[in-house]
């Protein structure tokens, strides 16, 4: 029987984990992940897990293990954040590249400088173009769910690409909410037993990713473009296999809230999302005709749905909890404007930057936010520059 818990969102992590019935589990503690693996080493240590678990000296090790492991056909695990994802990107590169399917959780963490070790999304976005699938969840079931249902994307044959499972840092890694943790046999039943190719072996050596010249490069890439595109209607079909198992369905790719007959549109990702609709609930109390949209799969990314959903709208509002280096906006943003401009839509939007090195994105800037949407709907033109939330909302409150 299913069971209520109260769980943080890393145990949910590890016990998501448990119930995939992973081969094995490499872990480097890293703020704010570091409870993940530490829950998941007691299980074994008592006996509540089968997992292999292995502790080597960094993440860059963490890594290259499991690709090691991944090529001998077995189901792996870890979980990271920040610094520790950047120690590891070499071989986290070549873990999608080499095409070895498994998840890693991401309890997300600003990179630094200045120093912090608290949430953002920089981390995440910045290796977005690395060749995973990331996912993001907006509470702790989500995380548990995601995670059971990456395994199954990861693995489906017409995908075999890692996932991720993102998650804001403190605000769900170290949240206890709570949640519904499935029993083994309806998490067996949904997803099958490891049949992963093996690519090693050990009385018949092989060289695996020798130097490969750029015909056979173009080739390698191609196909892994076309199975992130195919990924798209997995995660969807796999969210909806996971519904009608469970009883719970994480909206696929997007989803929606008050969208139908909404004039006005704000695009949320992660944890920010349940606040957001609050403040969508808000307007609405005052005649305000908004919705919301919230980003589940970043990667790959769902334009065409997405510039679908915004066809027809009066202003779009984009929240991020990163940015673009390269531009005065933040990075989902700018997904937004290329789904836009695919689609051949011409909407007034603004890009609003929030929640930076662990800063609190509370209902009223997402009020403000709102009410800078509408202005652009009013002028029926984009705001040129990022709206910084805190900065914007002390503005608001000294005028």
């Amino acid at each position: 029987m299913a069971r209520l818990d109260a769980l943080t969102g890393n145990e949910c992590a590890a016990q998501a984990a448990r119930l995939c019935r992973v081969d094995t589990v490499v872990g480097y503690p890293i703020t704010p992940q570091s409870s993940v693996v530490e829950s998941i080493a007691a299980m074994v240590a008592n006996g509540k897990m089968s997992s292999k678990f292995i502790t080597p000296e960094s993440e860059h090790s963490v890594m290259s293990i499991l690709k090691g492991a991944g090529m001998m056909g077995e189901r792996v695990f870890t979980a990271t954040s920040g610094q520790g994802l950047a120690y590891m990107y070499e071989p986290y590169f070549s873990m999608s590249t080499a095409r070895i399917p498994m998840v890693m959780a991401l309890a997300t963490r600003e990179m630094i400088s200045p120093v912090t070790v608290w949430s953002g999304m920089q981390d995440a976005h910045s290796v977005r173009d690395a060749g995973w699938i990331h996912l993001y969840a907006a509470d702790n079931q989500e995380i548990l769910d995601s995670i059971i249902q990456g395994y199954l994307i990861a693995e489906h044959p017409d995908v075999i690409i890692p996932v991720h499972v993102c998650y804001d840092g403190f605000y769900l890694s170290h949240q206890t909410a709570e949640v519904v943790v499935p029993d083994q046999e309806a998490v067996d039943a949904f997803l099958p037993p490891c049949a992963l190719t093996q690519m090693l072996d050990v009385n018949d050596p092989a060289m695996v990713d020798s130097n490969t010249p750029g015909d056979l490069m173009m080739e390698y890439r191609e196909d892994h473009l076309a199975s992130m595109r195919r990924a798209l209607d997995v995660v969807a079909e796999v969210d909806a296999a996971f519904a009608a198992g469970f009883g719970r369905s994480h909206a696929g790719l997007l989803e929606t809230y008050r969208v139908d007959d909404a004039e006005e549109i704000v695009v949320t990702i992660g944890a920010m999302s349940g606040t957001a609709k609050d403040a969508v609930d808000a307007a609405r109390a005052k005649g305000r005709s908004v919705g919301l949209i919230r980003v589940r799969c970043l990667r790959p990314f769902p334009a065409k749905a997405l510039g679908a959903l915004l066809a027809g709208r009066k202003a779009v509002g984009v929240v991020d909890r990163s940015v673009s280096f390269g531009w005065s906006a933040g990075i989902v943003y700018q997904e937004t404007l290329a789904a836009l401009g695919l689609a051949g839509i011409a909407v007034p939007t603004l890009s609003a930057i929030g929640g930076l090195g662990g800063a609190d994105i509370r209902e009223e800037h997402l009020a403000r936010v709102l009410d800078l949407i509408h202005d652009c709907a009013l002028a029926g033109r984009s705001r040129q520059d990022a709206v910084w939330m805190n900065h914007e909302l002390l503005s608001a409150q000294r005028r």
